[in-house]
Parts: C-alpha cells; structure tokens; sequence
C-alpha cells in the first residue's frame, strides 16, 4: 500500500495510490490524519477499506504534504555508510551517530528547500525513512520489522558550516524547511525486508552525484530499531533516518552547494521519487 498526505482546498486528507491516481478523504472524514492510523491493529487495513471508493485525483489536483507532517520524533543517523565516513575522513562508528531533526525542517515532494539567509552551505543527503508503527521499548532485531508502518524519502538538508560549529551536529540539521521528506509511505510488503538492498540515489540538476545502496548501511533497520529503543519509547509516526552514502557537496572539490533555481532528486528502488526544488529564504 502506498499513502499520501494532502491540502486540497481548505482541508487536509489522506489518499491510498490507485494505479497512476490517488482515491482520498479529508482527515474530518476520516476521523484522523495518517498518522493517527499507524499503531493500531489493522488500522491502515481500515484505512485502505475507507479509501478504497473514494473520488480518484491526480498529484497537480492537490497540494503534497510530508506523509507525516508532525512526527513526535525525527531520528537520524550520521555516518551510516562505510563510503561516506571514508569521504569526510572519519573511522566508521561501532555505534550510531544520533542526532535529531524537527518537524518545522520537513518539506513535502514538489515544495522547496530553503536555502538560509545564514549561509550559503546548504548540502544534500540521499537517505531512506522509516516510518514507525506500533512503537516500544527494548525492541529486538527480529521484532523491529513488525514496528515499522512504512518508508519513505528523506533528503537530509544540511547547512554545514552550523553543522561544524560546534561538536553536536544539531544547529546544522535543524533549520526550518531544509529537509526533503515523501512522496508516498510504502508499506514493508511492497518492500524487501527492511527495505534492505535498494539502489539510492541523488541527483542534482540531472547530475547523478550519489549512487549506492541500501544494502550498504553499517546498521540496517533492524538493528538501528533496537539501539534507539534501548533508550526511548519509539511512537507510531516516529521517523528514523539512515544516513547518507558518499558524493555529498561538502566533500566535493571544488565543494558543491544547493542553490537557488536548483533541482534535487532523490530516488530509492521500489520506493520512489522525491523532487525539491532551491529556493531563497525570504528577507523579513
């Protein structure tokens, strides 16, 4: 199953892919956003069910929100690629490299990545999202994948010079509409296990600048469910970022940065495409 978020009008829906289309409800109908359908026992299964004869549209009838548009949690991984810590000349982690991201950083497909009035060094990162579902604590790897609800896209947007300033990465990752995050949430049956083994790619302006694979993660989805729920309780709509491989513009020479005018695609196997353009912030 393939889910998306929308504004169409004055209301918020849901809609469930049919073939080339969509079939969608406004969240009033529904009783609830997607997100409060992940978690609960067969609640996308009733979802599909409440979708299933519902008007059909098409993506340029409405306007695309994040899937998940106010996750509790935006977990990313640093340094997930053996290719990307030997690019930036660090040693590959024996554990995750953890930061957070915010829900006011997230952009839908088709809208723009802000480029900050702070700085000019705003980069991409090609990485896949996981979408949880029924959420825990003390998760094992061969639970983990019951967790997931789905995934997504994520373009990580990372304004590298905050992002060096100081030893935590925070600042950097955290400026508002910098990340890049959907299409679509597609469930794991449409998917290998984990999404493992997925060719990823970035490509800016129809150059192919990041090409790897998912397969390639130091830790793949399993094992990242179980470190972080080892410290948090993870809750449905929570999101878990993978990490990036190597080409990012920052390692780059000459370095490579998003600029206005840009457009940045990020692609995953099976999954999708996610197309943002590069805007300017807007002077106050």
């Amino acid at each position: 199953m393939r889910f998306i978020s929308y504004f169409a009008g004055n209301q918020e829906g849901v809609a469930i892919r049919s073939g080339n289309t969509y079939r969608g409800l406004p969240v009033a109908q529904l009783g609830g956003d997607l997100k409060s359908f992940l978690g609960r026992e067969s609640a996308l299964a009733n979802l599909l069910e409440a979708l299933r004869d519902a008007a059909e549209f098409e993506l340029p009838d409405v306007t695309l929100l994040p899937p998940i548009s106010r996750p509790g949690k935006i977990l990313c991984v640093g340094l997930n690629y053996k290719s990307h810590s030997k690019e930036g000349g660090f040693k590959p982690p024996d554990y995750p490299e953890v930061f957070a991201r915010f829900a006011s950083g997230l952009v839908a497909h088709g809208a723009p990545l802000i480029r900050p009035n702070a700085s000019d060094w705003l980069d991409y990162e090609c990485e896949l999202a996981v979408v949880i579902g029924k959420g825990g604590r003390h998760i094992s790897e061969a639970d983990a994948l019951d967790r997931v609800a789905g995934y997504s896209i994520f373009n990580d947007g990372s304004v590298r010079d905050f992002q060096i300033k100081t030893q935590q990465w925070t600042m950097g990752k955290a400026f508002d509409s910098t990340g890049g995050f959907g299409p679509e949430l597609v469930t794991g049956d449409e998917l290998p296990p984990g999404a493992h083994g997925l060719r990823i790619r970035t490509i800016l302006n129809g150059q192919v600048l990041q090409d790897a694979n998912t397969a390639d993660m130091l830790f793949p989805v399993p094992r990242l469910i179980a470190i972080l729920s080892e410290a948090m309780t993870l809750e449905p709509g929570d999101l878990i970022v993978t990490g990036t491989p190597d080409g990012v513009g920052a390692f780059r020479q000459p370095r490579l940065w998003l600029k206005p005018g840009d457009e940045c695609v990020v692609e995953i196997e099976r999954i999708g495409t996610l197309i943002n353009p590069v805007a300017q912030e807007a002077s106050e």
